[in-house]
């Protein structure tokens, strides 16, 4: 009797969190209303130049990334002004649990389970409505990281854990990733080859159907670079070089197949 129990009880929460999945993708994606996006910054590497950075930070910081939502938006015909609104809250000081190289999927699987609750427990949410999507974004120091750890953006949850540089002149590219990562976690995929970091064409290309196919001029948000030739490619500097495909657009709810 107590075994039948414990197990009606464990599909009643599988059931709820399958549904609350459900009902989180329906509404992160029907884009009636803007969805609220709150940035959590965090001091990544410990280091004094993270720290300063992060006494720096403003919300008017990520008014470039509202912004080119919004156009990418309206060349959808998006019937939103502001389809994603950004706000700032107090720093996290508690780093983020990682994923270790060569985990395998059931590391994988632990990982996504402790992050998830790490992401719900840890952060101290300003007075106001609740946030539709969290950013954690981890700021390193890029004298001592000039690379970063690879970023993720989870649909399960609506979180993005992000690796960014605590330097102004790098915030363009920093804008870049962000702007991936968001639309993450409202289901787009990655349209880049994993092994080589180039784009895939033509769903990862701004230009599919330019010629010569290369250099392109842009790159598509979730191709992530420009692509310069059939091994080369540059991540773009600012999002001015960036543009939301029509296959993104498709999987994020802003077009229909």
């Amino acid at each position: 009797m107590f075994r039948k129990l414990r197990i009606a009880i464990l599909l009643l929460i599988l059931l709820f969190v399958a549904l609350n999945t459900y009902f989180d993708r329906v509404y992160s994606t029907d884009w009636d209303i803007p969805l609220r996006v709150m940035v959590f910054p965090i001091n990544g590497d410990g280091s004094d130049t993270a720290e300063r950075y992060l006494g720096r930070i403003e919300q008017s910081q990520f008014s470039s990334i509202e912004s080119f939502f919004s156009a990418q938006a309206e060349r959808y015909a998006v019937k939103l002004d502001r389809p994603l609104r950004f706000s700032v809250a107090k720093p996290v000081h508690e780093l983020p649990p990682m994923l270790a190289p060569g985990s395998g999927t059931w590391g994988a699987i632990s990982w996504s389970l402790r992050t998830r609750y790490w992401a719900w427990r840890v952060p101290e949410y300003p007075p106001g409505p609740a946030p539709d999507i969290r950013l954690f974004v981890l700021y390193h120091d890029p004298a001592t990281s000039p690379s970063l750890p690879h970023s993720v953006g989870l649909q399960k949850g609506l979180f993005a854990i992000v690796n960014a540089f605590a330097d102004r002149r790098m915030e363009g590219s920093n804008d870049a990733v962000i702007a991936h990562e968001v639309l993450h976690t409202l289901g787009a995929t990655d349209k880049y080859d994993l092994t080589t970091n180039q784009p895939r064409h033509p769903d990862g290309f701004a230009q599919p159907d330019r010629k010569p196919l290369y250099p392109q001029a842009a790159a598509e948000l979730m191709g992530g670079r420009i692509p310069l030739s059939a091994t080369e490619s540059q991540i773009p500097a600012s999002l001015r070089q960036v543009v939301v495909g029509p296959a993104t657009a498709t999987e994020i709810g802003w077009t229909k197949q």
